[in-house]
């Protein structure tokens, strides 16, 4: 593999001079700040959310340092990792030209945000098993194709995806390969952050809407290379992740014992759940989960979604997408929740 990230970022982007904002041009300590035009006087919640929040999110960045072992220069912030997912359109991918590759079923934002941006979407179809078809991947590969994404954890499925076969794509693609690690706290596999130094055309996207319990706050990392999330700041808005969402995810992040003990009961509870659904008379397959939800194979499950939705329980019906024909997807709730779902289900048999 021959990797040259200048070859592969957009024209514009790399003649881009990235917005300055008032406080990018001020480093040090002050008193006074007259330089951005904000309220003076303060604000109905807070006196300090009359101001612009550090552009470059310094401490939590430096707080996930230490966390994820990595320095800070190779951690960008977004709102949700969607906004990683279209910034990474947006710096690689040229409209109407450029392609990327996803391996269906995956995550929907990764097609949603390439139509967005008008890049073409190729698909190579996870297997049976749902791991990667690594020679359709390979096939799909021409000299525009400017991304691949995995998601692995995957997202409808809930398993990882075999280690090598992530390996083998890093080591024979010339462009950025994305792995979404939204789920990681909840498998068994390492996370891909640790090989950043071997993969110079590696993207890892985390986020705290899942083991942390964050996601109304939408906050989502890239880890990459220094070079990568260089691009990832020019592009992205000049304060994207307001202060609120800083305030407090600075104090969750105090909190990684209380997290991994969360982990750990919705781990067990999944898997104690998997094995009630096992027993349940029309339930075709539990597929193993490395996440915090089950895909089950179910007997009449668009009937049951509804009769589910007519109790008050919303799940996920699958049904319709390939490979996830009549599957529901549930994730793992609390266990008054879970308690609650498997009488309903079980209201639905005795009918």
């Amino acid at each position: 593999m021959s990797f040259d990230l200048d070859k592969l970022v957009r024209s514009n982007i790399k003649n881009l001079v990235a917005y300055s904002s008032a406080r990018d041009e001020f480093s040090g300590e002050a008193k006074v700040f007259l330089d951005a035009n904000e309220n003076s006087l303060g604000s109905p919640l807070a006196k300090w959310y009359n101001r612009y929040p550090d552009p470059h999110q310094r401490a939590i960045k430096q707080k996930l340092s230490v966390i994820k072992g990595i320095g800070p220069e190779h951690i960008f912030l977004g709102n949700g990792s969607d906004e990683c997912i279209d910034l990474l359109f947006r710096c690689f991918c040229e409209p109407g030209k450029d392609n990327v590759i996803i391996c269906p079923p995956t995550y929907g934002m990764y097609e949603v945000s390439a139509n967005i941006n008008d890049v073409a979407v190729k698909k190579a179809p996870l297997l049976e098993d749902f791991q990667l078809d690594l020679v359709h991947l390979e096939n799909l590969v021409d000299a525009h194709t400017k991304l691949i994404w995995l998601c692995s954890p995957n997202n409808p499925t809930g398993n990882a995806l075999n280690r090598t076969d992530i390996e083998t794509v890093l080591n024979n693609f010339d462009g950025i390969v994305v792995v979404d690690e939204a789920y990681i706290n909840f498998a068994q596999q390492k996370s891909f952050i640790q090989e950043l130094a071997d993969y110079p055309n590696l993207v890892v996207l985390q986020t705290l809407s899942k083991a942390w319990g964050l996601a109304g706050l939408r906050l989502g990392m890239a880890f990459a290379s220094s070079s990568i999330i260089e691009l990832l700041d020019k592009v992205k808005p000049p304060y994207n992740i307001n202060q609120a969402t800083q305030d407090l995810v600075l104090k969750a992040l105090d909190e990684v014992g209380q997290v991994n003990d969360m982990i750990r009961l919705l781990v067990d509870m999944r898997e104690a759940l998997a094995e009630v659904f096992r027993s349940m008379p029309t339930v075709e397959k539990v597929y193993p989960s490395d996440a915090n939800f089950l895909l089950v194979k179910i007997k009449d499950a668009r009937k049951i979604y509804e009769f589910l939705l007519e109790k008050g329980i919303v799940l996920r019906d699958r049904s319709n997408v390939k490979l996830c024909e009549d599957c529901l997807r549930i994730t793992i709730g609390t266990e008054k929740e879970n308690t609650l779902l498997v009488d309903a289900m079980q209201d639905w048999y005795e009918r």
